[in-house]
């Protein structure tokens, strides 16, 4: 029976497979990190086509594989995917757990700022405008996730049988409207890849080694369990205001399936029917996160800087980010080091080619919808979709410059 190499607590991933060269530091993941973070427009399906234009095909962080591999584990997990797969890539590259926090705080730190000075009454996210640019912006999305779908089926769904698991897998997604049909089309590609893909030699599979170890795994994950078991209780006992919104987004952050849209009930649920935040301002917070780079999850800084009673102000917005985003980051962090050793037997990586067939599918569905369904209405905005996407992937054009032009675009349709 195979085993799985020592845990690396020096950022080493072996050869330098994963990352295509030598372990980078702390400084660079920020940095990365902070250009995704004010540039990456379009939701967590988009995010993950930023990711690896930026990082899988430009820098070689990570191979293909690899970075799938990565995709499919924040899939099954609860929490924002995007934002799980942005923390682990900063893991692996940065050497550990620093990398990983360098990494979520710059791509979440440009989001949260514009959403709490939104708080504060900024009223540039609203009007034909802004209402331009925002159309503009979700076609810039249409062409990332279509680069990153096209991509990724080149190579994670190259034959028949792949190419059939990512067919299966996009219509599950497509015909059963749920977060969890997500985790469903991921464990049945897992289980038909055991079948249809052993034939596969295991070469491209991504990092064979992460910088936890698996004792700081099981203390993650026994964190995540203590402070979603213990955190109400505390709560209910010291009649303490700010340990009930702590739990509250806890919560909205521990058990959201799919990321993205899918935590908006929850924190209706959470917020809105304690009284803690009017229905109204609620739906101004939603509308003014899909204006804003970074991932959805921000929006628990505007909601945590509006509520009331107190904590409320920078001091709520960051004790509700923080909330909202631990136990997402607690089960990637617990469950890296385990699952890299499973991945090492053969069969679990029949299994993960399979899985990562499946995401090429799932990925698929969402160019589909919510992408394409929720920009593309128009021939105009088709034309506009298609110029980004060749900017993107025949011109070699920056990310940061075809979401500016793209944009502008959008405002050039909506004037017109």
């Amino acid at each position: 029976m195979s085993t799985a190499p020592p845990a690396s607590t020096t950022g080493d991933r072996g050869d330098g497979t994963a990352s295509g060269g030598a372990p980078g530091s702390v400084g660079e993941v920020f940095l990365v990190f902070l250009r995704l973070g004010l540039t990456s427009f379009g939701g967590p399906i988009a995010h993950l086509g930023y990711f690896r234009q930026a990082l899988v095909m430009r820098r070689r962080w990570i191979d293909e594989a690899g970075y799938a591999d990565l995709v499919a584990l924040c899939q099954f997990l609860p929490g924002p995917a995007s934002s799980q797969v942005g923390f682990a890539l900063g893991l692996l590259r940065g050497g550990g757990l620093l990398g990983g926090l360098a990494a979520w705080t710059a791509f979440t730190l440009p989001s949260a700022l514009l959403l709490l000075a939104f708080a504060y009454g900024a009223s540039a996210l609203s009007g034909p405008v802004a209402d331009g640019l925002i159309h503009g912006l979700k076609l810039v999305a249409v062409a990332v996730v279509a680069q990153a779908v096209w991509g990724m089926a080149r190579s994670l769904a190259p034959d028949r049988s792949r190419a059939s698991l990512a067919l299966g897998a996009l219509l599950l997604t497509v015909f059963a409207q749920t977060a969890f049909s997500q985790i469903l089309a991921i464990a049945l590609g897992a289980a038909a890849g055991l079948v249809l893909c052993r034939s596969d030699d295991g070469s491209g599979s991504g990092p064979r080694a992460v910088p936890v170890s698996r004792r700081a795994g099981a203390v993650a994950w026994a964190v995540f369990l203590i402070l979603l078991i213990g955190l109400p209780f505390l709560a209910q006992a010291l009649a303490s205001h700010t340990l009930a919104v702590s739990d509250a987004f806890y919560r909205s952050g521990a058990f959201v399936f799919g990321g993205g849209h899918v935590v908006l009930p929850l924190l209706r649920s959470a917020v809105v029917e304690p009284g803690w935040v009017s229905p109204s301002a609620f739906l101004a917070g939603y509308g003014a996160a899909q204006a804003v780079p970074g991932p959805l999850f921000t929006v628990a800084a505007y909601l945590g800087a509006v509520a009331g009673p107190g904590p409320n102000g920078p001091l709520g917005a960051a004790l509700a980010l923080a909330a909202i985003f631990l136990p997402g980051l607690l089960l990637v962090y617990g469950t890296l080091p385990f699952w890299d050793s499973v991945r090492a037997r053969p069969a679990a990586r029949a299994a993960m080619r399979g899985t990562n067939a499946a995401v090429v599918g799932i990925l698929g569905a969402a160019l589909y919808d919510p992408v394409w369904t929720g920009a593309v209405g128009s021939p105009r905005d088709f034309a506009l979709a298609a110029i980004a996407f060749v900017l993107l992937t025949v011109w070699k054009a920056p990310p940061w410059s075809v979401v500016v032009l793209t944009a502008l675009g959008g405002l050039v349709l909506a004037s017109g």
